[in-house]
């Protein structure tokens, strides 16, 4: 007992339990989990889900897509409704600070709607796909297209609509080409404005988008970092 005591008194004993439990909390563990690699959604109403809730916006019912095909993706929504390639240049770089694995860009349909000229718009998006590209130079690009009506009646118009398949041709990135195919103009899948998908059409939109994410999330699950 005298024995005990002293073990005790002297720090023996305890740093000996210390050690057990530190070797039972380190065997417990096991080797640590591969990161959960990420998709970042960057756009507008569109995206955003405008009147509806987060989860019924095409960004999240990705999860259940990539959720079903077995693939272990974080899919994070920093769209902003309203927002214009200028706005989301300013704000961006908060966001630089997280780990991105997957870019989808969807922006530039309120800038036309605002007047601005294509080359501003292109000159905006070129610039947050280099923000991107520079913290993140593995970062597979995908850019959502969009088109504006009439597109053989206008040369802005045609301008508008050719211009993010040239972006995605000039950074290699996969492009979807028209983000509201299938959606734009039917009132059963728009909201009364007209403009901005519902629910029903949002699973669409997911389609869409989908096509194109698939076989590039299953190229960089398959990848392992070093």
């Amino acid at each position: 007992m005298r024995k005990w005591v002293k073990q005790w008194r002297s720090g023996a004993f305890l740093g000996m339990i210390l050690s057990l439990l530190c070797a039972q909390s380190g065997h417990a563990a096991g080797p640590d989990l591969p990161r959960m690699k990420t998709i970042f959604v960057f756009g507008d109403s569109l995206s955003d889900g405008f009147l509806l809730k987060r989860t019924q916006a095409y960004p999240a019912l990705l999860i259940d897509k990539l959720r079903d095909a077995g693939l272990r993706f974080e899919v994070i929504n920093a769209s902003a409704s309203g927002d214009t390639t200028d706005g989301g240049l300013r704000r961006l770089p908060p966001h630089l600070k997280r780990k991105i694995d997957i870019f989808i860009l969807e922006l530039g349909i309120n800038d036309a709607f605002r007047g601005a000229t294509v080359d501003e718009i292109r000159n905006n998006l070129q610039a947050v796909i280099d923000k991107v590209k520079a913290r993140n130079p593995n970062a597979r690009i995908v850019i959502a297209g969009m088109q504006l009506p009439n597109s053989s009646a206008d040369d802005y118009v045609f301008a508008f609509g050719n211009m993010f398949s040239e972006l995605a041709a000039k950074n290699k990135a996969a492009l979807v080409p028209y983000l509201l195919e299938g959606v734009a103009g039917d009132p059963s899948l728009n909201l009364p404005d007209g403009i901005h998908p519902n629910a029903a059409g949002h699973r669409i939109l997911a389609e869409n988008v989908w096509r194109v994410l698939e076989p590039i999330a299953r190229e960089v699950a398959a990848h392992v970092e070093h």
